[in-house]
């Protein structure tokens, strides 16, 4: 088999091995809780719920652990899974665009964004369920993307890599100071504020599923539109425009993405920015340098890391739990610090 086969094949293997992980820990995750389900009850559950006209998140006949994985573990794991997704491509994107390795969903503005108008719709409009202040904190990302564009372009007449990271740092230094005072003047936006922002998929039912859906939908056509393109900016801007690339419209379409999906996903479970930085990272150890595979890749790493934080997080705090947003942090930095020793990082 040739170099080239070798490779191909490796990659394959890896991506299948990836989703049958992943559908492991969408079983856990299903599962384990406070009060833990046989996977036999889970598959009745979830086949039960597939007849029913409302579909498997609304159907609430039958027994109490039927209830369970339908209203609430259900709708929280699917959440999960696309969110975990979006993020993991959003920070291989990111990281792409800038040629940063650090880079995640925070350094655009897009967290910082989110943050903001979520944090104004509390203290303006009273709100506290996640159904309610999740457009104004997608409607946040998306202001806070197109800013961070706009600026970076702003003169030369197009977007680098190195004014796309001064940009996202100065409108994020300015929205954290402006969210910060919004909290510090109501105690009950505070309150509100403070478990969106630590990132948890908890309390979260179908509603928001179905609210962000689309969006994650788009955002991840568009990321895998855009994956051909980055190959070649990776190259240098001279040489990807010696290559027919239109570099302008390039960045347009990968940027559009990265605001659909962090948006919608930030938007749904609060600003988890560890997840972004660390899944291009362990992708790149199985798909080298290509976008065409590290973008998937990138998405099945995040999936599957939200999900493992999120049951370990159930685990060890029964019958409570603790937030997947201080989960990743605990458990995936010194990992990741671990991961980084042994393991030359790919420069960009």
């Amino acid at each position: 088999m040739t170099p080239l086969g070798t490779v191909r094949r490796r990659r394959l293997i890896g991506l299948l091995t990836l989703t049958a992980l992943l559908l492991l820990a969408v079983l856990a995750s299903i599962a384990i809780g406070s009060r833990s389900l046989s996977p036999g009850t889970v598959y009745d559950a979830v086949r039960d719920g597939l007849g029913c006209p409302g579909g498997p998140f609304s159907c609430a006949a039958g027994s109490t652990e039927a209830e369970i994985v339908r209203e609430l573990r259900l709708p929280r794991t699917v959440l999960a899974l696309f969110c975990g997704l979006a993020l993991g491509m959003t920070g291989a994107l990111i990281q792409g665009y800038t040629r940063n390795p650090l880079a995640d969903a925070g350094l655009l503005g897009l967290n910082s964004g989110a943050a903001f108008l979520a944090a104004l719709s509390m203290y303006l409009f009273s709100l506290s369920a996640p159904e309610q202040y999740i457009w104004f904190a997608f409607a946040g990302a998306l202001l806070a993307g197109l800013v961070v564009f706009g600026a970076s372009a702003v003169g030369g007449g197009k977007a680098s890599p190195l004014s796309l990271v001064l940009a996202g740092a100065a409108v994020t230094a300015f929205l954290t100071a402006m969210t910060n005072a919004i909290v510090l003047l109501d105690v009950t936006a505070l309150d509100t504020y403070r478990f969106w922002v630590v990132g948890t998929v908890a309390g979260r039912d179908a509603q928001v599923f179905w609210q962000v859906l689309p969006f994650l939908s788009i955002g991840s056509i568009l990321a895998v539109a855009a994956a051909p393109g980055l190959n070649l900016l990776s190259l240098g801007d001279e040489v990807a425009r010696g290559l027919g690339v239109h570099i302008g419209r390039s960045r347009a379409l990968g940027l559009t993405a990265v605001v659909l999906l962090c948006g919608a996903a930030t938007a749904a479970v609060g600003p988890i920015a560890f997840l972004g930085l660390v899944a291009p990272h362990l992708a790149r150890v199985y798909t080298g340098p290509d976008y065409r595979w590290l973008i998937p890749y990138s998405g099945l790493f995040g999936a599957l890391l939200l999900l493992i934080a999120d049951v370990i997080g159930r685990v060890i705090a029964r019958p409570g739990e603790l937030q997947v947003g201080v989960m990743l942090a605990v458990v995936g930095a010194p990992f990741f610090i671990a991961f980084v020793r042994r393991r030359k990082l790919v420069s960009l």
